[in-house]
């Protein structure tokens, strides 16, 4: 520490000078009185000897300004008391450094003019009491040691001044020396006591510190402080854990701290394994942190947690263990209730598929150690979801918990069924020791799953599809096994369901094929590839075109011309079918434009479409873009819309009703046909499927019995009728007969591009003509 830091003169930057100079200067107040009294004392001694020569009204003054500097330096000193605890200013540094200038120059003065009045042997006296002062100032007031300096430096000038008057030139020098040991003397001993100070000060605030955190440590109810001496005996029990012990700190003081904490497991000696363990560590002596101890309060399993320390004496012998402890029942129970939230599905108490995975992970290794065959089994429900949006995800959710007791109940020894989400589950099979042990079990399953179900007062009847791969002939990996019996599953639900697949490598082909056609289908709308062609719709008495269906099609650049049995449906799972169907819809409208005004244009929609929030404002743009009426549009649905979400479908459809378009069912017969929906929603025309006419043409009684019935029903209803697939004329003459008002089929036009269909007006035009 720099000379010019100790005795105030310059601050260091990283010093802060305020808490230095305070720690310095707050002795002052305990050493005030001391200070004043010495000068009182040597200045009574320098009147005695120069109280003849000098006078007594000389001396008199001399000692009232002494009084008067020191009564005032006493009384600043007292202020400096609490500068330890606060921040001293620089006016307060300088006013006291100034009580030692003015010290000084009072008693400069006496050294200077006091001996001319008195002998050789008086001055000696006086500078022996000049001397007294420095060298205690030095020693005993080393709190302030820029005002000793100040003090030092005026008197010994003083002094060098009045004895080099007198020409003791020898005598100047042992002043100059004096005062140089002086001042090394105050730097020396300031700095050491400095540093004592600030020493002294970090000590004091560490122990305030560590005070506090044990304040607050003992305020908090989950913790406490404990302690031991060599044999276990509890010693100084905190008021903290004795309310965790559930007795009082008089009971339990001296008392074994393991039988305190075993409870009635002490004298049976049944002691938890974490009791065992901490029993050895206390045995050892070893230091133990965050050690979890179960525990028995007042009969209550609990759980601590236990850090302890070992204790020793100067002398370094054992003297017992101190410790901190917490109660984590609660933080315990919640970590076991996350482990199990994040291992088993909340709603059917089944492992979920991070547990599943982990299980098929093991039964994989567990195949390739042992050279055994493993298997998964993908189980997803068939029809289900059409119970939930029929009936609720209350219902559903029900279903699904008598779903997986079920399940549950088929599985044996080293089988684990487990929910992967939604209505999808899978089995884990550890080993498969028969070729047919997985298709047995399949079997079982869909047989189990299809029987019905009592769900609030409903009875319900849904079946199951099963994939499934076996390894290691199937996979290597949880990964391989997984995607293949997901393979495997896909194409049992493509086999309309209830059907169990293995995976066979050709469904990788399939896949991979599939993924290469919804890959060229995203970007199908971008390249131009899709077009539309206009199937006609004739008046089934005078068999002149009414209106035209649009039917997409797709001339892929990588694939040729796609079925659209194969891509509307891919499009429809990867939900491509909206920005599609948003594009059949413009594109329609703008060909129905260049028709005869007499001749609508009917345009089919996806449920994924009609879900849509916007769907109507599709509709708007399509009608403004294109200056079609809307009287021209006709919508046309299926009875699978209302399956999903009925109340968002029916307003979506009558908003676009409220614009003067019409709404057709397509295909009405060979879905759920619930007349609920005819009372719904008020639709223009209702279409006969194509099976219904073919059957009627063969003679079926059924067929033609259901023909007849939509057609009384439609005209009661005032709603027209189309009957779809009509190949031959004797088809169109029966359903003439029948009473259906309009005709569609390859017998009156197979789907024909733009320009054929408005090439067909023109052919009318010139015959008419």
């Amino acid at each position: 520490m720099p000379a010019s830091v100790v005795l105030g003169f310059s601050d260091r930057a990283d010093v802060d000078w305020a808490r230095l100079r305070g720690l310095q200067y707050s002795a002052l107040a305990k050493i005030a009185f001391y200070r004043v009294f010495s000068h009182a004392l040597l200045a009574v001694f320098v009147a005695l000897i120069y109280m003849d020569t000098v006078g007594f009204l000389g001396i008199a003054g001399w000692i009232a300004v002494l009084a008067a500097v020191h009564t005032r330096g006493y009384k600043l000193d007292l202020t400096l008391a609490d500068t330890q605890r606060r921040r001293i200013s620089r006016n307060e540094l300088n006013r006291q450094t100034m009580t030692a200038v003015f010290s000084g120059l009072v008693w400069g003065s006496a050294v200077l003019v006091f001996p001319f009045f008195g002998t050789q042997g008086e001055l000696m006296a006086m500078l022996i009491v000049i001397a007294l002062m420095v060298s205690g100032s030095v020693f005993f007031f080393t709190a302030a040691p820029k005002g000793i300096l100040c003090f030092s430096t005026i008197v010994s000038v003083a002094a060098m001044l009045q004895l080099g008057f007198h020409g003791h030139w020898m005598a100047v020098v042992a002043v100059l020396l004096m005062l140089v040991a002086a001042v090394i003397g105050t730097i020396e001993v300031g700095r050491t006591y400095l540093a004592a100070r600030m020493a002294e000060a970090a000590v004091t605030e560490k122990e305030e510190v560590v005070s506090l955190l044990l304040r607050e440590f003992e305020e908090n109810e989950a913790d406490w402080l404990w302690q031991i001496d060599p044999a276990r005996r509890l010693r100084l029990v905190s008021p903290r854990f004795a309310f965790a012990l559930g007795r009082t700190q008089e009971s339990i003081e001296s008392r074994p701290l393991l039988e305190m904490i075993a409870g009635s497991n002490w004298e049976s000696g049944n002691l938890p394994p974490s009791l065992h363990d901490l029993a050895e560590r206390l045995k050892n002596r070893e230091n133990f942190s965050n050690l979890l101890v179960q525990v028995s309060i007042l009969g209550e399993e609990r759980w601590w947690e236990l850090s302890g320390t070992p204790m020793r004496d100067e002398q370094g012998r054992f003297t017992g263990f101190r410790g901190v402890g917490s109660d984590v029942t609660e933080q315990r129970n919640s970590s076991e209730k996350i482990a199990y939230l994040a291992r088993y599905d909340t709603l059917t108490h089944l492992p979920n598929r991070l547990m599943l995975t982990e299980a098929l992970g093991e039964a994989v290794r567990y195949s390739h150690q042992w050279r055994a065959r493993c298997a998964l089994l993908m189980v997803d429900l068939d029809r289900f979801k059409s119970v939930n949006d029929s009936l609720g995800h209350l219902t559903g959710d029900k279903l699904l918990a008598q779903v997986s007791a079920r399940l549950q109940s088929l599985m044996g020894e080293n089988q684990m069924v487990g929910r992967l989400g939604g209505d999808e589950f899978a089995i884990v099979l550890r080993e498969v020791h028969s070729a047919s042990a997985v298709r047995d079990l399949a079997h079982r399953v869909i047989e189990r799953l299809t029987e019905p179900y009592q769900v609030d007062h409903h009875t319900l009847y849904i079946g199951a599809s099963v994939g499934s791969a076996e390894g290691p002939r199937d996979g290597h990996s949880v990964e391989e096994l997984m995607r293949n019996a997901d393979l495997a599953l896909y194409q049992a639900k493509d086999l309309g369901g209830g059907a169990h697949c293995r995976f066979e490598p050709a469904l990788h082909a399939s896949a991979e094929e599939r993924r290469k056609l919804e890959m060229a289908l995203r970007k199908a709308l971008g390249r131009d590839e899709l077009l539309l062609h206009y199937q006609p719709v004739v008046d089934a008495r005078s068999e002149s075109v009414v209106s035209f269906e649009a039917l997409v099609r797709w001339n892929s650049a990588e694939h040729g011309f796609v079925s659209p049995g194969k891509f509307i449906p891919l499009a429809e799972d990867t939900r491509l079918i909206v920005p599609i169907g948003k594009w059949v819809m413009r594109k329609a409208c703008e060909e129905a434009r260049n028709w005869p005004d007499h001749v609508k244009v009917n345009v089919n929609v996806s449920p994924e479409q009609l879900l849509e929030p916007d769907f109507h404002n599709d509709v708007i743009e399509a009608l403004a873009a294109s200056g079609l009426r809307p009287e021209r549009l006709e919508v046309e649905v299926t009875e699978s819309i209302f399956l999903r979400d009925a109340t968002v479908a029916r307003t979506a459809l009558e908003r676009v009703m409220a614009l003067g378009c019409s709404v057709a069912l397509d295909d009405f017969g060979t879905g759920y046909s619930s007349l609920g929906y005819l009372r719904k929603l008020r639709f223009s025309t209702i279409k006969v499927d194509r099976t219904f006419v073919q059957g009627a043409a063969q003679g079926s009684v059924e067929s033609l019995a259901i023909i007849n019935a939509v057609v009384a029903m439609c005209k009661s209803l005032d709603m027209s009728t189309t009957a779809e697939g009509v190949e031959t004329s004797e088809e169109a003459e029966l359903i003439r007969n029948l009473g259906c008002d309009k005709i569609q089929g390859f017998y009156f036009g197979r789907p024909m591009p733009a320009e054929d269909a408005l090439k067909l007006f023109q052919i009318v035009r010139e015959m008419r003509a």
